[in-house]
């Protein structure tokens, strides 16, 4: 558990996985990335799906959701997913806290590896919310686009992972940068998608960034011209990412990435030969 001032946050992964690796690293050519990740004979590397609870002035907070439980075995199979320590919900009971706890979800984007545990099937297949006390909050624009995926997004979106939720009242639309509690606060990081919000939590001095998919990987945050292939704006990605390295030199903020299967936190700093460089920080899963 870390200790923010007077906020505790928890890391949590829903599952593993093995992806493409020319998906994480896009146009990086492999002699520069296999020296951070070996991937396998099938050029696979593995990938890790993080989310956050916090505890924060006695309400308990959930940052995007995993791939949830309504997966099909074939998706499981296509996806090597994997979870040995069980998921989302898992990780939450053994923390003790049981889904009516949760006061609050946090969609950082629609994407399924990020919301597809916003809704569970009952016995009757029917959907209902996974945490169903709490309100869920996404971008405005990131749902707009959800509902009207193109060619090159309707892959990635599944209108069962929210839609409901908005059409019963509990999700709510934010309209760009949002303080939803004190310290706690969304701010729209575009470049993956144009309505991507990383979240970031301050107390007693310290500072925390849930990145998301502004860098998947640590390594895509350290340097400005690695992207993901599956950016729709990278050169909006590298520009954002460029104003938010100045704000993690300023406060020295724990890091969080979402998909990194080898180092889930850091913080950036100058080298001695004026260089920037994350240097990470080891933190047990919850």
């Amino acid at each position: 558990m870390i200790q923010l001032g007077d906020f505790q946050i928890h890391l949590i992964n829903d599952s593993f996985a093995r992806v493409e690796a020319g998906g994480v690293f896009g146009l990086v050519p492999r002699a520069l990335w296999r020296g951070y990740c070996e991937p396998d004979a099938e050029n696979q590397v593995p990938m890790a799906y993080h989310n956050l609870l916090i505890h924060a002035h006695g309400k308990h907070i959930v940052v995007d959701t995993g791939y949830g439980r309504r997966m099909t075995e074939k998706q499981i199979r296509n996806f090597q997913l994997t979870r040995p320590t069980g998921d989302l919900l898992d990780a939450l009971a053994r923390i003790g806290l049981p889904p009516e706890a949760v006061d609050l979800v946090i969609n950082t984007h629609l994407h399924g590896d990020h919301c597809g545990g916003n809704l569970i099937a009952g016995d009757d297949g029917a959907l209902r919310p996974a945490f169903p006390n709490a309100e869920y909050v996404v971008q405005r624009r990131e749902y707009d686009d959800a509902l009207r995926p193109n060619e090159r997004t309707r892959a990635t979106y599944s209108a069962d992972n929210f839609a409901p939720l908005v059409a019963s009242g509990q999700m709510r639309l934010l309209d760009g940068d949002t303080d939803l509690l004190p310290g706690v606060r969304g701010v729209v990081t575009p470049g993956h998608v144009p309505g991507h919000m990383s979240v970031i939590v301050e107390s007693g001095g310290g500072s925390l960034m849930f990145v998301c998919d502004l860098a998947s990987w640590g390594i895509h945050f350290e340097k400005l011209g690695w992207m993901t292939a599956y950016d729709v704006e990278p050169l909006v990605t590298l520009e954002t990412k460029r104003i938010w390295q100045r704000w993690a030199l300023d406060t020295d903020a724990l890091l969080v990435f979402p998909h990194d299967p080898l180092h889930a936190i850091g913080r950036l700093r100058s080298n001695a030969d004026g260089r920037t460089a994350l240097h990470y920080v080891d933190e047990a899963y919850a």
